[in-house]
């Protein structure tokens, strides 16, 4: 977490999810990687650091990033969850074209070269 303020918050699995959405997002979006888990410490620390901002969920579409969502879904009800398609099972995997248009989705602003069909 930096000191920059911003309104916008992802969270995602991996720091592999984190650098493909990284390279994606044109808009200042702080992305918190969890690794997959995520402590009651670290979550406690992150509910007050996410209060006034808009939290957005990105997690892989398997077990893990469905238990993941689960939780953040019990402690975060205001987050918003995006979804790859299932084919696709994980965000570091998915097409750059399919995260940019999940993102572009929940008005998160990306780079327009993304949204091409490669």
């Amino acid at each position: 977490m930096n000191d920059t303020y911003v309104d916008k918050v992802l969270i995602v699995e991996g720091k592999s999810d984190k650098m493909k959405v990284k390279s994606i997002v044109k808009e200042p979006v702080e992305i918190i990687c969890t690794n997959g888990t995520i402590s009651h410490s670290k979550l406690e620390e992150l509910i007050d650091f996410l209060e006034d901002k808009d939290v957005y969920i990105l997690v892989d579409a398997d077990d893990s990033g469905e238990k993941l969502r689960k939780q953040f879904k019990r402690e975060f009800p205001q987050a918003e969850h995006l979804y790859i398609d299932r084919m696709y099972r994980e965000v570091a995997t998915a097409p750059d074209h399919h995260l940019a248009t999940v993102l572009l989705g929940a008005n998160i602003d990306v780079h327009a070269e993304y949204l091409e069909m490669s």
